[in-house]
């Protein structure tokens, strides 16, 4: 295989991975919200906050597979918000208990899914102006 394919390959993957994620979050969030129980107390922002970030997901994929040095920012910029918002339900488990870990270690999923998506855009991205 071509040397020069690889990274493209590569690209297209993460793209995929970015836009199934955020299929994915979309349909779990869209089906608690129309009343299907997932067996744990739900932390309703969180539960909106996640749903609503599955759209963000999926034009970052997009963004990844057109322009992967834009698309690096828009990783970025979901990790961060994944990141603050893990902080702070984090904070709330851990003080109050307001929150159910399954929420904890989905939000724990999210920001590690993204930020091996920033590091993969970062790394692929690497001499390229």
């Amino acid at each position: 295989m071509n040397q020069s394919i690889i990274p493209l390959i590569l690209q297209r993957i993460m793209a995929a991975v970015a836009v199934v994620f955020g299929i994915v979050t979309i349909i779990a969030g869209s089906r608690v919200l129309t009343g299907t129980d997932p067996g744990y107390a739900v932390f309703q922002p969180l539960l909106v906050y996640n749903t609503l970030m599955g759209v963000v997901y999926i034009a970052g994929g997009l963004m990844i597979w057109r322009n992967l040095r834009r698309g690096k920012y828009v990783a970025a910029g979901i990790f961060t918000l994944n990141l603050i918002v893990l902080g702070g339900i984090a904070y709330l488990y851990f003080i109050s208990g307001s929150v159910a870990v399954d929420s904890l270690r989905a939000m724990i999923l999210r920001t590690v899914v993204w930020l091996v998506l920033l590091l993969g855009s970062v790394w692929l991205g690497r001499g390229k102006v």
